[in-house]
């Protein structure tokens, strides 16, 4: 299984290349109305335009804000620190900054790094390394759990 979550969105557009950037996502559909966001070949997640209806009807009611509420977008990143860069660059809202998870127990939890960010319309996206990378001895295609 694969999940691939959809939001709502009040410009797919400016969205996608928000999270192409952030994310280094590939455009897998293009255009206004929706979007499939696409990494190694492989469908990460879609956006879907507010006022949109196709042929199941509006998915959103964008005046019902905040959006996402009690939703977090996460998405576990090979490159944290070149995210962290690129949020950087990108002056990006940062809701809870860079931190280690768990904070204080060097022996529990997932012992990764993240921080918690607003995308466009004001969704939290948390951008996460694997699981046991914050003592500094995870690299890439080494996984903790395969």
């Amino acid at each position: 299984m694969r999940p691939q979550p959809l939001i709502c969105v009040t410009d797919v557009e400016v969205s996608s290349r928000w999270y192409q950037r952030l994310l280094g996502l590939k455009s897998g559909h293009g255009g206004r109305q929706y979007e499939q966001l696409i990494k190694d070949g492989r469908l990460v997640m879609q956006l879907h335009n507010f006022e949109v209806e196709h042929h199941h009807g509006r998915i959103g009611n964008h005046d019902d804000k905040p959006y996402g509420n009690g939703v977090l977008l996460w998405f576990e990143v090979d490159d944290f620190d070149a995210a962290m860069e690129r949020a950087a660059e990108m002056g990006i809202e940062i809701v809870l900054p860079r931190h280690r998870n768990p904070p204080d127990d060097p022996n529990g939890g997932p012992n990764h790094w993240e921080c918690w960010m607003r995308d466009p319309d004001g969704y939290t996206v948390v951008v996460a390394s694997p699981y046991g990378t914050a003592d500094g001895n995870w690299r890439p295609g080494s996984d903790l759990f395969s």
